[in-house]
């Protein structure tokens, strides 16, 4: 069994996985790093003491097309090293249709984690949602998180057969990384002096990300977060992400008082500054499901979401790129007592259902 990932995302989602096929003793995992993100999700595999059994180059290309092309040549060479009975991929990245694609042209089965996500947009988010639509078409077993993703899946007409809702993993993860959070005082360690010096003030969590926000999407972005800073008494931190085109929040914030731009974080640190947050404001899937558990109020950066049981759950809400729209959701929100946690993504136990259900198969 070869576990694919690259993204930090990935990392931490699949981590569970491997941690219970290695528990389960039937089926042994081995992981294939593409890295596509060569060094984001390191503090987790660390910290679970995972190694690579394959460690890859990520093309050095900008095109997205290039990237697909590259990372899938690279994996079916790992792929034709380790020949596998099985390859695992997860949600809805590059490395994870390349994966599910140099698998299919070894007729290697392929088990994805996390399907049937659906926006219905086919461009949004782009090119997440095309590509995991994509690798549905491609997989064996199909591990949904929720009854809406299974549901999405059989009305695509994928055999009730090879579809099995289990919960998200993201749930497992974070459930494991808390309590390693509360064993250890040093594991995200960077994130304390954010922390300290928001004094009294509730701290904003921020993060921007996606492909499809242009300039004049973070232009409003940035101009609601300024104006959020600037008329209620927080203290908003922003990881920012190291894409060029997010130098425009760096160019409008940079120097607003009590906004306070940082580098990217570990997953540990940013674990630790969700767990101090009044709010958080963000365009990422992932961080939609870990709020919802946390019972954290969440201001979604998108039109749409593909997890809208966040929505359901009263924990996240859609504010687009609007900036009147986000200081005034903000606003309420802030008012508001905090979401109460909820199990609506999973109970924590999704690695094992998928573990369970490989080692019968196979």
């Amino acid at each position: 069994m070869l576990v694919v990932a690259g993204t930090r995302p990935e990392i931490i989602k699949l981590v569970p996985v491997m941690q219970a096929l290695a528990a389960g003793g039937v089926v042994s995992p081995r992981f294939c790093h593409s890295g596509q993100h060569q060094n984001l999700g390191r503090s987790v595999l660390d910290a679970a003491q995972i190694a690579p059994d394959e460690q890859l180059l990520r093309p050095d290309v900008v095109d997205l097309g290039a990237l697909l092309a590259g990372l899938t040549t690279s994996i079916g060479t790992a792929l034709d090293r380790q020949c596998p009975r099985a390859v695992v991929v997860q949600g809805d990245t590059a490395t994870a249709l390349a994966g599910a694609l140099a698998a299919f042209h070894r007729q290697i089965p392929v088990a994805h984690v996390e399907a049937g996500l659906r926006s219905g947009q086919i461009d949004r988010p782009w090119p997440e949602e095309a590509y995991r639509r994509m690798i549905s078409r491609l997989a064996r077993w199909h591990f949904a998180p929720t009854a809406a993703a299974k549901l999405a899946l059989l009305n695509e007409g994928v055999s009730p057969a090879h579809v099995e809702q289990v919960g998200n993993t993201v749930i497992d993860a974070l459930h494991w990384a808390l309590g390693r959070l509360d064993a250890d005082d040093t594991l995200g360690a960077e994130a304390v002096p954010v922390i300290a010096r928001a004094g009294k003030r509730p701290i904003v969590l921020a993060t921007v990300h996606r492909r499809e926000h242009g300039e004049g999407d973070l232009r409003a972005i940035a101009e609601g977060l300024r104006a959020l800073a600037a008329r209620e008494k927080v203290e908003l931190v922003l990881p920012l992400h190291p894409r060029e085109e997010n130098a425009v929040l760096r160019d409008m914030l940079g120097r607003v008082p009590h906004v306070r731009i940082v580098e990217p974080l570990g997953y540990f640190a940013f674990l630790r500054l969700m767990r101090a947050a009044r709010l958080i404001v963000s365009d990422s899937g992932g961080v939609q499901e870990e709020a919802t558990a946390m019972g954290r109020p969440m201001l979604v950066l998108r039109a749409e979401t593909e997890r809208p049981e966040a929505l359901q759950a009263g924990t996240a809400t859609l504010v687009g790129a609007d900036p009147g729209l986000m200081l005034a959701r903000a606003q309420d929100a802030l008012a508001a007592p905090m979401p109460e946690p909820s199990t609506v993504f999973g109970d924590g136990r999704a690695a094992q259902r998928i573990a369970a259900r490989l080692a019968r198969d196979l």
